[in-house]
């Protein structure tokens, strides 16, 4: 059991499958008392009652206040797990404004929202635990989806800027950033995917696994797969090389599409 996370008031958004109802488990197996969040109320409520939790459906932009009543007026732990995927289209195609605004408010704002409605309350009392659900995109990137890697990284940004931020005021922030992770998302990421990240996909559980591990070792960069170190120290080290690497993959790609 991890002490940190016991009887601890958690919300887990975007948790009616995936990554995001493998966390919700993790949670509830460890003591807390989980809020399960879903745009889908059928899905937070089947999962919300496997666990014994409580459901709150709906945007995890607005659901803030309604969970931390559910928890019965605090919240101890925040998941900014829920996320979408969008191609955005590529240059020279007709510029899908729609996909990129949801990008943006999907996988970047809700954290802000979510963050700003939370702080005051940890600042408060010295403690709380903001974890993000990002990816290797957001510290990488991704072939074929512009809007998903640029909000990644924005998401990824955020983390690192409350961590460094708030830290030594006891707040805590986790930044998970696994590849492939077999999810509905990774079906529907289509060709791209297939050949960069089922390759090496790796479960929704192993996800919980490496965020326990972090939480108990206090560690704000979450691997699930550990050999992402390594791309990122090289992409650091050598961007010509890297960038050159990675268009050998997208050519690679587009004999296949």
């Amino acid at each position: 059991m991890v002490q940190a996370v016991q009887g601890a008031k958690v919300v887990v958004t975007g948790a009616g499958g995936g990554i995001g109802a493998a966390l919700a488990r993790r949670f509830a197996a460890q003591g807390a008392r989980v809020v399960v969040n879903d745009l889908d109320a059928g899905r937070a409520k089947a999962v919300a009652e496997e666990i014994g939790g409580l459901a709150v459906a709906g945007d995890a932009s607005s659901i803030v206040g309604e969970a931390r009543d559910a928890l019965g007026g605090t919240v101890d732990v925040w998941c900014a797990n829920a996320g979408v995927g969008r191609d955005g289209g590529e240059p020279g195609e007709p510029l899908r404004e729609e996909d990129w605004a949801l990008s943006w408010d999907v996988n970047v704002m809700a954290h802000v929202r979510a963050a700003h409605a939370l702080l005051p309350e940890w600042l408060e009392r010295g403690s709380g635990r903001f974890v993000s659900t990002v990816s290797a995109a957001g510290l990488l990137t991704m072939i074929g989806t512009a809007p998903y890697s640029v909000t990644k990284h924005g998401a990824y940004a955020f983390a690192e800027w409350l961590s460094l931020t708030y830290r030594h005021r006891g707040v805590r922030v986790h930044a998970i950033c696994p590849q492939g992770v077999r999810t509905d998302m990774l079906d529907a990421s289509g060709s791209a995917g297939d050949l960069v990240l089922r390759p090496t996909a790796i479960e929704p559980d192993d996800v919980a696994d490496a965020l326990f591990d972090g939480i108990e070792n206090d560690r704000f960069l979450i691997l699930p797969h550990p050999e992402v170190a390594e791309y990122y120290r090289a992409r650091a080290a050598d961007p010509e090389r890297w960038l050159g690497g990675m268009n050998r993959v997208q050519r690679q790609w587009e004999t296949t599409r």
